[in-house]
């Protein structure tokens, strides 16, 4: 019997010993260390967390010759009463003209800003609302103001 409790007994130590071995090869839970700076992840990518930028200039897509009717397009007698030309800064109506002042809100193709206008020996201020909703192909134009007229205009563009 004594032997046998002998090789019992050296099996449990040999047993805790094998346990005790593996325990300490295991590796650690967590990180032992800090990691550098250099070692950190790159945070994630941000989706729009930040508002887009105001334009300081009228979009591209809104500029160009815009028509009410088509004959404001191709009138060759001076009369296109509907047509409206749009460059960088300026708004040029039948007879009067516009220049872009603050411009309260915009993207890529919308602006909201305003804009004083001169014209037949008088010159007055207007919010103007420009929009393409289609990429450049319709105008839509929403003056406010005290001296704004009722409504929203839309214009083609001219070819």
């Amino acid at each position: 019997m004594m032997k046998i409790g002998k090789a019992l007994g050296s099996t449990v130590v040999v047993s805790i010993f094998a346990l005790a071995l593996a325990a300490c090869s295991k590796e650690p839970a967590g990180p032992t260390e800090q990691p550098t700076e250099d070692a950190l992840p790159e945070p994630a990518a941000s989706v729009a967390t930040e508002p887009a930028a105001v334009p300081t200039a009228i979009p591209a897509v809104l500029q160009g010759r815009w028509g009410i009717v088509d004959a404001d397009c191709t009138s060759t007698r001076g009369d296109a009463k509907g047509l409206l030309t749009i460059d960088a800064d300026t708004l040029k109506f039948y007879e009067s003209a516009a220049t872009l002042g603050a411009i309260q809100s915009g993207s890529a193709s919308a602006l909201k800003a305003g804009f004083a206008f001169t014209g037949e020996g008088q010159s007055w201020n207007l919010d103007v609302a420009l929009s393409s909703p289609d990429g450049g192909k319709t105008l839509i134009r929403k003056d406010t103001g005290p001296d704004a007229a009722p409504g929203t205009l839309t214009y083609k563009k001219c070819p």
